[in-house]
């Protein structure tokens, strides 16, 4: 849910949103499609509930070939509100047996990503004495930062909310810098973590950065840019591999077992295989990374459509 300029805009957004969850379900072998919605408007000016349960109403019309669940400028306290409306929401607070918040899974899936790419890059996926720089300290990247201090990294954030950014660095001693400043900070891994795009030609040039391993959707800006990356010696894990832990938290919601942390967890580590066995491929086959974990995804579709 944001304030786009118009619903041209909101469109494209969604189209590439729902290309990327496509992407993400076959790169982490879900047995889930790929769809995604938006709502126009300012969360702090419009949302209501009323707005939320026609949202919730457009939802249940699609007679479950889509599956709700939170993302920016939504809550899992919205997620309750779309249920009076539908039963195929997921995201539910864990006390009526949802999965809850999916940030904390996603933080946790970035984090097994950059140890991937570490030990791809370095040859030890220890992240210990790196210095990490987040772009974006919302709902993820705050969960980031602070599993980043607990592996001993040097940890230096930005964002356009700086009474987020205040609060973390109170609470975990990292380094801040001003929002326009934090791609050009020097640092072993870049974390984007708000919101896509930000990888162009505009920013690559000024990145001082060995690898970029982000939550945020759609990094690139264009499929050129991956190749941008490359030569400029910087290797970039796409995001549709690294931030696939929320849905794989989610995942775990929609069968008939009872939800379970421990479980989603165990599933979300994964994504450090997935991430090197798509950096290796890259490797192998000469290819952009970016090239290389579509390849992987499209694989995977093309075994499940030929299997169904």
């Amino acid at each position: 849910m944001r304030a786009y300029g118009s619903v041209e805009e909101a469109l494209t957004d969604v189209l590439r949103l729902s290309r990327a969850m496509t992407y993400k379900a076959a790169g982490a072998g879900l047995p889930l499609g790929g769809g995604k919605a938006v709502i126009l408007g300012d969360p702090a000016v419009v949302k209501s509930d009323a707005l939320l349960e026609a949202y919730g109403r457009a939802v249940d019309s699609l007679g479950g070939t889509y599956v709700t669940a939170e993302d920016v400028g939504t809550t899992v306290e919205d997620m309750v509100v779309i249920a009076r409306r539908t039963t195929h929401v997921s995201g539910l607070p864990v006390e009526i047996g949802g999965s809850g918040d999916p940030s904390p899974a996603t933080a946790h899936g970035v984090l097994a990503a950059m140890r991937a790419t570490a030990e791809h890059l370095w040859g030890s996926d220890v992240l210990s004495g790196r210095t990490v720089a987040i772009q974006g300290v919302g709902k993820v990247g705050s969960v980031l930062a602070g599993l980043l201090v607990e592996k001993g990294c040097d940890v230096v954030i930005a964002d356009v909310d700086t009474a987020a950014v205040a609060s973390l660095v109170s609470e975990f001693g990292v380094r801040s810098v001003p929002a326009a400043e934090i791609l050009e900070t020097p640092c072993d891994i870049l974390a984007p973590c708000a919101l896509g795009a930000v990888l162009n030609p505009g920013t690559i040039p000024r990145l001082s950065c060995g690898a970029v391993v982000g939550a945020a959707n759609n990094q690139l800006l264009g499929p050129e840019d991956a190749g941008r990356l490359a030569a400029a010696g910087i290797l970039y894990t796409p995001d549709f591999i690294a931030n696939a832990g929320g849905i794989i938290n989610i995942v775990e919601e929609l069968g008939d077992r009872q939800y379970s942390w421990v479980r989603a967890l165990r599933a979300v580590e994964r994504i450090y295989d997935t991430t090197g066995e798509v950096l290796r491929r890259a490797r192998r086959e000469g290819t952009t990374t970016a090239t290389a974990a579509t390849a992987h995804a499209e694989d995977r579709l093309k075994a499940a459509g030929a299997a169904r």
